[in-house]
């Protein structure tokens, strides 16, 4: 798909300069100097040569094909040249230049004819305000880079140039290296989309790697990196993403989303490996690349120094991984071979005078444990310590083992040569514990998420008519919020389970239904105008008799007029009292980016107070329906902690596949909240009290 820009036979410059320092002049240096094994054709209508090159006055001029562009001209001739291109039949161009939509109204009109450019020739455009590519395979260092990466099996692209040379240049130290390297700049044509789709099946990438700053289609780039990263890890790095796409909100869901809320999601239903800093870009990335993935979440830990094994450990039990229990055979043989002062069990602690020997023992019993599925190698300079040969041993012990190693060698000055033999032998170190478990975090959730099939959304059963007759009724009163009467119509249609309720307009008609309905009942003003009713006193519970009613029914109403004078009142809704075992909330908020974000929480009051919830883009699965519930840190007060009763947890799941279908199949619906969906003992069901529902105005 994108052979032309990774793999081109011919390249032209326009913009080659004769001049060092000037931007052209350092990309043909740096396509010269990348082995470039094609014919490079500078345009530069001033010269003859650049660089010893024959140079052209226009890519017209070139007789020969020309597969790939790279254009280094201001900006206001930049259009031109594609142009040029398009008439020479060139397959792709780098557009190097700024000047574009980060400049204003002006620059942002340019682009929009870029793409229009690249649409009529059929070129793909890379940029403009971008670094450029480079390809270590073909090879062919198109960009403005002060060094060529190694040449490795890493892919990497990035929304910001500068941070480009910064990634190169940390890779050089670190010893990873990337087949693909590309600035995406500002994305008028080519963006990460196109990139995740030539990935995927690319035999010269075993991973890949990213710097985002904005997505260009939220669904569209979920459905990529679930094909992506089941067959290669995406590790990536997300920025701006906290206030971004704010706006005015009115719903509980609403207040609690935002767009991290939606990335996090996002990136959990996809696969993809957040990492929150460059360090654990580099950590994550070149431990996937040079350890095989553990087999399980059992790891055990050989040290020489006791405090650092008690720190590793502590790590293991955070982040959620086991410390392996060794068997018994493995134990006493660790105790024949080691000295009597030694803990075998685990962390296995071999003691601070010991040799690269007694490692040797140790690593290959522990590594032969079936109950090992990974393990750390925890070393600290004493001066008896062989740094080196322990380094060794390491790297031929993991060779033989064929489980992950993780190395935690820490320590600085007098561990840089056993340091780069580790990294020579492909074993990951890292400094300090908490490192090397995160990493093995990463890889152990990387391996699970390629075992577990993807589970496809079933459609949801809803009376669609229904539901459209509600929301065309609200749009043609030009009303975005509905009212409670309106909300609990649709939840109705969606086949929710919701008590028995009268709207009435006065007194008489509150009281003639409450005595229908069976005391004791709950009373709601009713106002398509007022969400929150709780906050202007606009709720009366356990209302036991008339006179209640009565006067529960003027006091409402006055408040309502007190509080919300413009408000449209349309008199109370009258309601079954119902008591269930628990209350939860389920809402959801749209995301400009990835769309409908669905929210799980504790219900009631005290949602936006303890944010115990969690979130997933709509549409998913019942499998990651119940994810949701179990993920709660009160997950247990529903399960049954403690000797109570296990609620109806299915039921749950089964509301939150409902709203996940609903808010799919209509996108008007921007907010909506079932809060509190009242929770009964398992195989009783849910029942939705209240109901809040925002239209796209």
């Amino acid at each position: 798909m994108l052979e032309k820009l990774f793999s081109p036979q011919a390249i032209a410059l326009i913009g080659a300069s004769a001049h060092p320092g000037k931007l052209g002049h350092e990309i043909l240096k740096n396509l010269v100097a990348s082995g470039f094994k094609g014919p490079i054709y500078p345009i530069n209508p001033k010269a003859e040569s650049v660089l010893g090159i024959e140079s052209h006055p226009d890519i017209r001029a070139v007789k020969e094909p020309i597969d790939l562009a790279i254009i280094a001209i201001p900006a206001d001739f930049v259009l031109d040249a594609l142009r040029a291109c398009g008439e020479c039949r060139v397959g792709a161009a780098v557009v190097i230049s700024a000047g574009f939509r980060e400049t204003g109204h002006e620059g942002l009109l340019r682009e929009i004819e870029m793409a229009n450019i690249a649409k009529e020739h059929h070129m793909m455009i890379l940029g403009p305000n971008c670094l450029g590519v480079i390809d270590t395979i073909t090879p062919m260092n198109a960009s403005f880079a002060a060094s060529m990466p190694l040449k490795g099996e890493a892919a990497f692209m990035s929304q910001s140039g500068a941070l480009c040379t910064s990634i190169i240049d940390i890779s050089l130290s670190a010893g990873l290296g990337f087949s693909r390297f590309v600035s995406l700049g500002n994305k008028a044509h080519l963006n990460e989309l196109d990139f995740m789709e030539a990935w995927i099946d690319d035999p010269h990438v075993k991973i890949v790697m990213g710097y985002l700053e904005g997505i260009t289609d939220g669904a569209r780039f979920m459905e990529l990196s679930r094909r992506l990263t089941k067959k290669k890890p995406f590790v990536a790095i997300k920025s701006g993403s906290t206030g971004a796409g704010s706006r005015a909100v009115s719903s509980h869901t609403g207040t609690l989303a935002g767009s991290e809320k939606a990335y996090e999601a996002a990136f959990r239903q996809s696969g993809i490996i957040r990492a929150e800093s460059i360090t654990d870009l580099f950590d994550f990335s070149a431990s996937l690349v040079i350890q095989p993935l553990p087999s399980g979440d059992r790891i055990a830990v050989v040290t020489n120094a006791g405090g650092p094994g008690i720190m590793a450990a502590d790590a293991i039990e955070r982040a959620g991984l086991r410390l392996a229990r060794l068997s018994r055979d493995v134990m006493d043989a660790l105790s024949m071979a080691l000295p009597p002062a030694a803990s075998v069990l685990n962390p296995v602690d071999v003691l601070g005078d010991a040799l690269a020997e007694r490692y040797r023992t140790a690593l290959e019993l522990v590594t032969k444990d079936p109950g090992v599925d990974a393990l750390i190698v925890i070393l600290t300079p004493q001066i008896m310590t062989q740094a080196n040969e322990t380094a060794r041993v390491v790297v031929e012990m993991a060779k033989v083992a064929k489980k992950t190693v993780i190395a935690c060698f820490i320590g600085d000055k007098n561990l840089k040569t056993a340091q780069k033999i580790l990294e020579e032998g492909n074993i990951p170190n890292f400094i300090t514990p908490e490192r090397a478990v995160a990493v093995l975090k990463v890889m152990w959730d990387q391996k699970r998420w390629k075992d577990t099939p993807i589970h496809i959304p079933k459609q949801a059963t809803l009376d669609r008519d229904r539901i459209r007759a509600v929301i065309e009724k609200a749009k043609n009163e030009g009303r975005a919020e509905l009212g409670e009467a309106e909300g609990r119509e649709i939840v109705s249609a969606c086949g929710l389970q919701i008590p028995t309720s009268r709207l009435c307009k006065n007194p008489q008609e509150a009281v003639e239904s409450a005595e229908e309905i069976g005391y004791p009942v709950v009373m709601k003003i009713a106002s398509p105008d007022i969400l929150h009713k709780t906050d202007i006193g606009g709720v009366r519970l356990d209302i036991k008799d008339a006179r209640e009613v009565r006067d529960a029914f003027d006091l409402i109403t006055l408040r309502a007029q007190r509080y919300m004078p413009d408000a449209e009142i349309w008199g109370c809704l009258v309601q079954k009292q119902i008591k269930g075992d628990a209350e939860v909330i389920i809402g959801m908020n749209r995301d400009p980016q990835f769309g409908p974000l669905v929210m799980f929480g504790l219900g009631g009051i005290y949602v936006e107070i303890l944010k115990d919830i969690s979130f997933r883009i709509a549409p998913f699965s019942k499998e990651e329906a119940l994810e949701m519930i179990s993920e709660i840190r009160s997950a247990g007060l529903l399960y049954g902690a403690r000797g109570t009763r296990r609620l109806d947890i299915d039921a749950i799941a089964e509301t939150l596949l409902k709203v996940s279908g609903l808010v799919t199949e209509f996108p008007e619906i921007v907010e909506m909240d079932i809060n509190p969906l009242v929770v009964f003992e398992e195989g009783w069901g849910v029942m939705g009290l209240d109901v809040r529902f925002v239209l796209k105005n």
